[in-house]
């Protein structure tokens, strides 16, 4: 395989690999992996190299996957997907969908690994099911079911009108500057009654191990957290394919905000990113 095949096919390579793992070094390690056995192997008899491609990513990332589940256990409050720039401020080029919003890798996180594995392979990368049986050692009938499973749960998890991409950056924008200045009112203005509040440090940060809910409730914890933390300035981008906010400190990235906002307007829940480990890879221009 030619470097420039290589370049060609990992944006799909990768994108497998952070759907089924939520993480972006794992995803990274899977692509290095699937690089080194592509350069090895003869793919002059491969029909189709993508799905070829695709199809080890996702093999070697559901043996990662299932021992992930007793890492995940173990994980000290809440876990949030890594955060996956994408936009103008990527460092390289990555497919992007609503499955790999932060919302979307929660509800998948939920699924097992067999169901997680059909629904990415069949529906986000139309991978016939005789090839995902391959991969998880089952029959396509089973690996069918499983796909159809999923399905149902992430449409359950979709139900509702989605709110349109200019819509979602006026409330950011409104949220950034309430935040900025202290506007403790035009925060909770913002903010739906029963917003809910979600952070994820690992136990290697002070964060809330459980939800807070509340618009006035969050309002005074984002304030007293700015505060604590002397966050500095909240900077627009993109995570996931959709518009999220970096907050820095000494001019390094410090938070990952990501939210679900209402047709209506509000901000329905934030996930904050604390975990210092999940924000090595992500740098914004301030």
């Amino acid at each position: 395989m030619t470097d420039e095949e290589w370049a060609e096919h990992r944006p799909a390579v990768f994108g497998v690999a952070y759907r089924l793992l939520g993480t972006v070094a794992d995803a990274e390690d899977v692509a290095q992996d699937v690089w080194l056995r592509a350069a090895a192997a003869d793919l002059s008899q491969v029909a189709d190299v993508r799905a070829w491609l695709v199809t080890v990513s996702a093999r070697r990332s559901y043996d990662i996957l299932r021992s992930a589940r007793v890492r995940r256990e173990a994980y000290v409050g809440p876990w949030l997907p890594e955060p996956l720039l994408t936009g103008p401020d990527a460092a390289e080029p990555v497919l992007v969908d609503e499955s790999v919003g932060t919302a979307m890798l929660l509800v998948m996180e939920e699924l097992t690994p067999p169901e997680r594995v059909a629904f990415v392979l069949h529906d986000v990368f139309e991978v016939p099911f005789d090839e995902v049986a391959s991969v998880l050692g089952n029959t396509p009938a089973a690996s069918r079911q499983l796909a159809s499973r999923a399905r149902r749960r992430v449409a359950a998890a979709k139900e509702g009108p989605r709110v349109a991409r200019p819509e979602r950056e006026r409330v950011l924008t409104a949220f950034r500057a309430a935040y900025q200045t202290g506007d403790l009112e035009g925060l909770v203005k913002l903010l739906h009654p029963d917003v809910v509040y979600v952070t994820d440090g690992g136990g290697k940060v002070s964060a809330a191990r459980k939800l807070i809910v509340g618009g006035r409730k969050v309002a005074e914890v984002l304030q007293r957290m700015r505060a604590r933390w002397a966050l500095g300035h909240a900077v627009p981008c993109e995570i996931g394919g959709e518009p999220a906010l970096a907050i820095l400190r000494d001019g390094a990235v410090a938070v990952i905000d990501t939210f679900d906002i209402s047709a209506d307007g509000r901000i329905l829940a934030i996930r904050r990113v604390l975990n210092p480990e999940k924000l090595t890879h992500v740098s914004v221009a301030s």
